[in-house]
């Protein structure tokens, strides 16, 4: 009776109950797409197919999959006992020499460059270029095929890593100028680009063509051919294109290792060239007999007389703090905006004995995304074909820089490689080129931000843009290519895409609010193609770099901060210091040091409201402003 009250009482619970089955759940059986409804069938492959794909992911770290073995005849990998670590075998492909592999490159089966290893190797890489007072000097122009090792000779010659190299034909494609020392003469060497005089491709022509330019302003020519291969049909074609030209021609044989190669050396004497000297570039052999040959040919230089350098004493300083230009506002005056021309005051160059001075020129990093606009935006500043220009975005590979004179002033423009994110890089040479970018970005001035008009501000112009920030560069926006955006034809719309023509106010304010934290850098709207507003390029920069050196006293400093209202700043009370004076430590960027109440990090609110105070009264146009924090109560630390 008991037993039947409780069944009633289970009810419902107790009949299903009795169905189940005793132990466990029935197994789940994956249904056939046969049996499955029609209308259900493309879901159902989809969840196939994602399922499939997540099996094939790995789920160990990478440092365990760096630990696995590696075949490269293509079968599966041998598992190996636990405990014990993999035996990695690597083979590197040959090029037909006994006995000699090519370096690791990124085709090695397949595997790229570690991104670890290409920034090691920018860091043993130099920026500086030939100066201005080195273009009286002789030149030497190194040519020759791709791949035969000029540009491991050109900066053995130079004594520092500025050209790329790599074991991938074709990396060099601009010319790369430097100054060589030898025996107490100096020269400038150009490092020209593989020449292929039978190539009709877009971007061998125009390497053919910089080469050109290179071999027609040389006083003396070297040749370099590889010593280990057979001569080939552009070794033959150069070798008569420059002995027409009448000028010396040295003939460097490149890849003698050994003693016993440099009989080899004999072999190309069929080239007719009467100088055939053996060498190793990578190994230094052969340099010296090379140099001493080229040298004396070339012509003795002109003696450069240098002006003097007044060194300014303590004294000096003060008399020119006290008695220097007020950049306060006064009442009632109105402050020069960024569109005004202002005109320099001409004084004598004098270096400052506690590091400031005035810059015999001033260097302007050209940064953006591949194919925007730079190399053409080089060319129209300097008025000559120096980059090659192409419609294949990563063209430019070495930094390509040229000096331009304009009212007294020298201006260093350095056209960089198109900057991309890490994963659309796969060859070393591009990997090495985005990292130099950014190097040659650092040891600049002024950074001309360039943005491609048709296609608009991207994320990736934003990160750009935010590298020349955070490295203290100033910045000029420039939007290139606005002629596509304003040329219409006859029923008044555009020619490329058909839409209305775009309002320059309405895209300036986009521009703006895509780059917010570049509310301080001058915008430009030009046509390198056209050569439409260039003039303006100039006049910006010569205003922006102007701005980037200036000083203000702390006598100005204090007096401006009486008339701040730091109430209006919205800062957290934890975050809020109180300033008792503050004074300009550094010029370039212009940095400035708060002497406060109390050691905390400045918020960025308060930071950028007193950054946007400090514009309104002194300028600093186009410069980001930097701020240091000292405490008076910070106790000292032994």
């Amino acid at each position: 009776m008991a037993q039947r009250d409780d069944r009633k009482r289970l009810g419902k619970k107790h009949r299903q109950a009795s169905t189940r089955p005793k132990k466990g759940r029935a197994p789940k059986t994956t249904p056939t797409t046969g049996a499955v409804d029609p209308r259900k069938r493309k879901v159902l492959s989809t969840k196939r197919a994602a399922a499939d794909k997540a099996s094939r992911i790995t789920k160990q770290s990478p440092e365990r999959e760096k630990r696995k073995t590696i075949r490269t005849d293509g079968a599966a990998s041998a598992k190996t006992p636990k405990g014990t670590a993999p035996r990695v075998k690597q083979v590197r492909p040959t090029d037909g020499i006994v006995g000699r592999q090519t370096p690791r490159s990124s085709n090695m089966d397949g595997r790229e460059e570690d991104w670890r290893d290409i920034e090691l190797l920018a860091s043993q890489m130099v920026t500086e270029t030939e100066s201005v007072d080195a273009r009286d000097l002789p030149l030497i122009a190194v040519c020759g095929r791709p791949n035969v090792g000029k540009s491991t000779l050109f900066n053995r010659l130079t004594g520092s890593r500025r050209s790329i190299v790599g074991d991938e034909p074709g990396i060099t494609r601009d010319r790369i100028y430097g100054e060589i020392e030898w025996m107490g003469r100096d020269a400038r060497i150009v490092d020209t680009g593989g020449v292929v005089p039978d190539d009709e491709a877009l971007i061998p022509a125009e390497i053919f063509r910089q080469a050109k330019v290179g071999l027609e302003e040389a006083d003396a020519i070297v040749m370099v051919v590889d010593g280990r291969t057979e001569l080939a049909s552009p070794d033959l074609e150069l070798a008569r294109l420059l002995l027409r030209g009448g000028k010396p021609v040295f003939l460097a044989v490149n890849k003698m290792d050994t003693d016993a190669m440099q009989s080899q050396a004999e072999n190309f004497r069929q080239l007719g060239f009467r100088n055939v000297l053996p060498i190793s570039a990578e190994h230094g052999s052969g340099i010296g007999d090379l140099l001493d040959a080229v040298f004396e040919v070339l012509p003795e230089p002109a003696e450069v007389i240098e002006e003097p350098e007044v060194m300014l004493t303590e004294n000096d300083e003060a008399e020119e703090d006290e008695t220097g230009p007020d950049y306060s506002v006064a009442p009632g005056a109105e402050l020069v905006s960024e569109d005004a021309d202002i005109v320099a005051p001409k004084r004598p160059r004098m270096l400052r004995s506690h590091g400031e001075y005035e810059s015999r020129e001033t260097k302007i990093a050209i940064i953006g995304r591949p194919n925007v606009g730079k190399s053409t935006l080089l060319n129209a500043l300097t008025g000559k074909q120096r980059a090659i220009v192409s419609p294949i975005a990563g063209t430019t590979r070495d930094a390509v820089d040229e000096v331009v004179e304009r009212d007294g002033h020298s201006f260093r423009f350095v056209d960089t490689a198109g900057i991309r994110r890490k994963g659309k890089t796969k060859l070393m040479a591009e990997k090495l080129s985005v990292i130099m970018a950014r190097k040659h970005l650092e040891a600049a001035d002024v950074s001309l931000l360039i943005i491609d008009a048709a296609e608009g501000v991207a994320a990736l112009d934003a990160n750009i843009g935010g590298y020349a920030h955070e490295s203290g560069r100033s910045v000029i926006i420039v939007v290139n290519k606005w002629d596509l955006m304003t040329r219409t034809g006859k029923d008044g719309m555009r020619l490329f895409d058909g839409k209305p023509p775009a309002d320059q106010k309405l895209y300036e304010q986009d521009v703006r609010d895509k780059l917010k934290y570049l509310e301080y850098a001058p915008l430009l709207f030009i046509s390198a193609a056209d050569g439409k507003n260039i003039e303006q390029v100039f006049k910006k920069v010569e205003l922006v770099a102007r701005e980037r050196r200036k000083r203000v006293t702390t006598g100005q400093m204090n007096r401006f901060l009486e008339k701040v209202d730091f109430q209006k700043a919205s800062v957290p009370m934890n975050k809020r210091v109180r300033i008792y004076y503050m004074t300009q430590a550094a010029v370039a960027p212009p940095t400035f040091v708060l002497f406060t109440d109390k050691d905390v990090k400045m918020h960025f609110s308060f930071e950028r409201f007193l950054g946007n105070q400090i514009r309104e009264n002194f300028g600093f146009i186009g410069s980001p402003i930097w701020f240091k924090i000292k405490a008076r109560n910070k106790k000292k630390t032994e």
